[in-house]
Formats: C-alpha cells, sequence, structure tokens
C-alpha cells in the first residue's frame, strides 16, 4: 500500500513507513494543489500538516484513498464532510504537542514581561538602554485562563509553580471540575477585571471567534498583557491594536494570526507587541511526537483496520459498522444538537435505547453521540477515541439504558442532557435502513432531518409567524430547504425546524427575533 507525505514530516515518522513491509513511502513536500490532484489517485494514505488542503476537489480524484492524517490537531485544512461522504478516515494526533504549545505560551509571557525582544533588538543595534526596558514579574500575578484542555491545564500547572494565582473561565466546565484541579472557577467579565495576564487556550469555534473584542477589551485592567498561542480569530486584532495604542493594554504576545503571513497588520509596528510565526508546536520533541504517532495510526489502519484518533468514524469492526453506521451518525447529530440548544455546562447525560438496536453493543453509539456534543465546544480536539475520557475528565456524568421494547418505532433512542441551568430532551430514529430522524425536541414532536444548515425558532402558534420569517429570510437571499413544525397545544406554541441554503448572520438572525410573537432563534449546524 502506498503512503504520500505532502507536508514536511520528522525523519522519525517517515522511518516507520520505510521500515514497514507491505507499505510504500512517497515524500512529496513541495507539491502544489494540481499536482496532488494529479496523483492522489495512486495512494491508499495520505500524510499532512497544516500547509496541504485535501478539498473536495483533491478527493474527487482520490478513487484509493483510505486514510488521512493529521501530524497535529488542527483540521481546518480537510473538507472532512467530502471525506466522509467518500468513506475516507481522518485522523488526527490530539495529544502529540500539548506541553510544547503550553510551554511556548509560557516562553511568551515571561518575554513581553521582560521585553526581551525588544532589548534584544536594542543592544544588538549598538545601544545600551538598561532604563528603556524596567519589567514586571510574574511572582503573585493573577493569570486568567480561557480554556481549561489539556494545553490551559499545562499552562496553569507552569504558572503555579512560579507562584501565580490562577482563575479559569470554562463554560463547559462545572464549577466543582475546576476546583478539583486547584483552580479558581470565574466568570468571563470576573477573569477580564481580575487578571493580570490573559492567555486563550480554546478552539476557534462560533462561540469563540472574535471573543475578545472591543467589549471584552475594555473590561480588562489597564496594565494587563494579553496572550493567543490558541487560534487565529478568536481575538479582534484591531481591537487589540488600538488597546495597546491608547495605553489601554500594556502588552500582548500573539503566536496565531487570523491571517497568516499577517501581511499588513498593524500590530506589527507597535513596540508593546511581540509575536511569532505560529510556533506553539514547532518544537523537535512535538514534531518527532507526532510523526511518530501519525505513522503508527495509519499504519494500523491500512494494515489491520484498527481506528485510532479517527474524528469521523467511531472505532468499530467494519461487520458492525455495516449495521450501526446509520445510528452512529444519527446519535451523533443529535449530541451535536443537544450541544447546541445547551448554554452553559453540562452536567449529566442520559441516553435511552429501545427496541431492535439494543440486540447490539451500543457502546460505540454512545461514544458517537458524545463526539457530536463535545465537538461544537472543543471541535478537532475530540474523537470516537477520546470522546468518554474528555467526558469523565470535565465531570460529565453519562447513564444508559436499554429497553428491548419500543412504542411506535423498531428502534428508538432518547438523549436528555442537563446543564447547570436547563434539560433538554431530544429523541431521534432511522427510517428504512439508513434515513437519520430527529422525533422529538424537549415538548415537540416532529420529524426533522439532522442535517446541513438550520435554523431552531420557537414561536407563539398564531397565524402568519411562519409567513413573516420567510419573508425575512427571503429578503436576505436566504432559500429555505425544508420546515418541520412542532405544535405544543397546551401552551400555544411550535418550534419550527427550517433548513436553509446556507448559515445566515446576526443580522437576519437579530431581524428574525425581533419579529412580532417569536420567543427564541437558534443556529443549529449539524
Amino acid at each position: 500500500m502506498k503512503v504520500l507525505v505532502s507536508d514536511p514530516l520528522s525523519q522519525v515518522g517517515i522511518q516507520l513507513f520505510q521500515e514497514t513491509p507491505d507499505i510504500e513511502v512517497d515524500v512529496r513536500t513541495e507539491i502544489s494543489p494540481r499536482e496532488l490532484k494529479d496523483i492522489i489517485h495512486n495512494y491508499e494514505g495520505l500524510v499532512i500538516r497544516s500547509a496541504t488542503r485535501v478539498t473536495g476537489d483533491i478527493l474527487a480524484s482520490a478513487r484509493k484513498l483510505r486514510v488521512i492524517g493529521r501530524a497535529g490537531i488542527g483540521l481546518d485544512n480537510v473538507d472532512i464532510t467530502e471525506a466522509s461522504r467518500r468513506g475516507i478516515i481522518v485522523m488526527n494526533t490530539p495529544e502529540g504537542n500539548t506541553i510544547t504549545t503550553a510551554e511556548h505560551t509560557m516562553a511568551m509571557m515571561m518575554a513581553i514581561s521582560r521585553s526581551i525582544p525588544q532589548a534584544t533588538t536594542s543592544l544588538k543595534s549598538g545601544k545600551w538602554e538598561k532604563k528603556a526596558f524596567k519589567g514586571r514579574e510574574l511572582f503573585n500575578k493573577t493569570l486568567g485562563l480561557i480554556g481549561a484542555g489539556h494545553i490551559g491545564r499545562i499552562v496553569a500547572d507552569r504558572a503555579r509553580g512560579m507562584k501565580m494565582k490562577v482563575i479559569v473561565f470554562d463554560p463547559y466546565l462545572k464549577p466543582e471540575t475546576v476546583e478539583k484541579l486547584d483552580l479558581e472557577p470565574v466568570s468571563l467579565d470576573e477573569l477580564l477585571a481580575r487578571a493580570d495576564y490573559v492567555t486563550i487556550h480554546t478552539p476557534k469555534t462560533e462561540e469563540t471567534t472574535d471573543m475578545i473584542n472591543r467589549d471584552a477589551l475594555a473590561k480588562m485592567k489597564k496594565d494587563a498583557i494579553l496572550l493567543n498561542c490558541a487560534r487565529g480569530g478568536i481575538v479582534n486584532e484591531e481591537a487589540v491594536c488600538e488597546a495597546l495604542e491608547s495605553g489601554r493594554l500594556a502588552g500582548a504576545a500573539f503566536d496565531v494570526f487570523t491571517t497568516e503571513p499577517p501581511e499588513g497588520n498593524r500590530l506589527m509596528n507597535l513596540d508593546n507587541f511581540i509575536c511569532t510565526p505560529h510556533l506553539g508546536a514547532s518544537t523537535r520533541e512535538a514534531q518527532d511526537n507526532v510523526a511518530k504517532e501519525i505513522a503508527e495510526q495509519i499504519i494500523a489502519y491500512l494494515l489491520h483496520g484498527s481506528v485510532k484518533n479517527a474524528v469521523n468514524v467511531p472505532s468499530i469492526s467494519t461487520e458492525l459498522m455495516t449495521v450501526l453506521r446509520p445510528y452512529a451518525i444519527l446519535l451523533e447529530r443529535m449530541g451535536s444538537l443537544q450541544a447546541q440548544l445547551s448554554d452553559s455546562a453540562l452536567v449529566e447525560v442520559r441516553i435511552d435505547y429501545s427496541g431492535v438496536i439494543t440486540q447490539y453493543d451500543v457502546k460505540p453509539l454512545t461514544t458517537a453521540m458524545l463526539k457530536g456534543l463535545l465537538t461544537p465546544i472543543l471541535k478537532h480536539d475530540v474523537n470516537f477515541v477520546n470522546a468518554a475520557h474528555i467526558a469523565a475528565d470535565r465531570g460529565i456524568k453519562v447513564v444508559e439504558s436499554r429497553t428491548s421494547t419500543s412504542e411506535g418505532f423498531s428502534s428508538l433512542a432518547k438523549l436528555t442532557v442537563k446543564t447547570l441551568e436547563d434539560e433538554h430532551i431530544v429523541s431521534g430514529t432511522i427510517f428504512g435502513k439508513k434515513l437519520p430522524r430527529i422525533l422529538r425536541i424537549n415538548n415537540f414532536y416532529l420529524e426533522a432531518i439532522p442535517e446541513g444548515h438550520n435554523l431552531l425558532i420557537h414561536n407563539e402558534n398564531v397565524p402568519g409567524v411562519i409567513g413573516a420569517i420567510a419573508s425575512t429570510l427571503g429578503q436576505g437571499g436566504i432559500n429555505i430547504n425544508r420546515m418541520q413544525v412542532g405544535e405544543e397545544r397546551e401552551h400555544k406554541e411550535n418550534v419550527i425546524f427550517l433548513s436553509i441554503s446556507e448559515m445566515i448572520g446576526d443580522d437576519i438572525i437579530s431581524k428574525i427575533r425581533n419579529l412580532e410573537h417569536i420567543i427564541s432563534v437558534r443556529r443549529i449546524n449539524l
């Protein structure tokens, strides 16, 4: 079997491929998209990092491709939906560079605190400006941690070793889970108000994009320092530039940018801003780790069918997959829907299986559900292998139940999710042999197809509401593909599950929300 390495990969990984019988590896690290499209049909495996973009156009030519492996975490450069549709497994290595990214954050924190880059430049230019670079100590300062996943926790551990006080904002962790880590849970506003240093360790999602904007910066201490070694786009760089120019912030240190390379970025002109070109994972040890891990994973899959760290398929046998795949898709999308219904930390997940499906091992289905539930929160950091571990790590209680009979359907899955503030219920089944359907959202019953871009609208059941919604969407150039309505007669309310042509912006959401008789509007991406 042939494997193509299209991005620079540590020799440790390449050597593993070379030493494995029945595996032939080609290394072409400066291949153009056109060339990749022309040759990809020759390969069963593809190893990438961040440079290669695996688009739908390239996948259309990948007739033999069985697995794509990312030596690292982020998979923004892979069309995972199209890969899944074509039966191609997509893997990553979520643990390989956590330490090095955390250490880079600490290095940036110390460098900006003591003006090390600026002082180095000054001294190399022949100056001796001791008074120009008065620094600050980290000792006894408060570090505000936005996101307490694997990297965030390592940063917290290193910071406490330097006798810093660590406070944490993570809306998807229960306060008691944060406290068990010997950290102080706080709201985002409190973190911004108290922290001397604010550091970001969260994936880029719809919720975190532009999280640190002008309003957030205005809440920070005037002499605070902002660090971002997570993902570009979480921070509004123009707003940070203004805050640094005005003295609202004392300094900032970024390893990532909205556009990379950050050509024409005004931040580069500021003395109180330091930066590195996305070096968070760039250590010899980290690159060796991820190269070794991805080589081992791809070899195990191609030669033995073993799946590890896949982001788009459960880790189950081929035979069982034939039966369970439609249910795995259903449960993953039910989990994703629940995550998008919830507004606070997850406390408990209960999945009730009934009917024919209980004749099989449903553990992979629960894993698929957890993967769907956690992906909107953690994005590429979660997969079918680590979903259950992450749920346990975050203090989420997971309960399964089985009943051999199912009223009205051959099989039924009911998913109840409790958060700190509320509880939501979603039920689903399979129509025919492979058509997922959502049958219930809380007290509303309907038959909705869980895929694509959707709006979930809760409204009073009065004439004219649906027409007003359709008119508003039409004025915004948005087409309605499908519509399902669930009614609750007792309270004279509906939910409308709208499949739309494209995800809409806040302006149209605001217009719908301001329509008469509208109770709530949510974007649901499945």
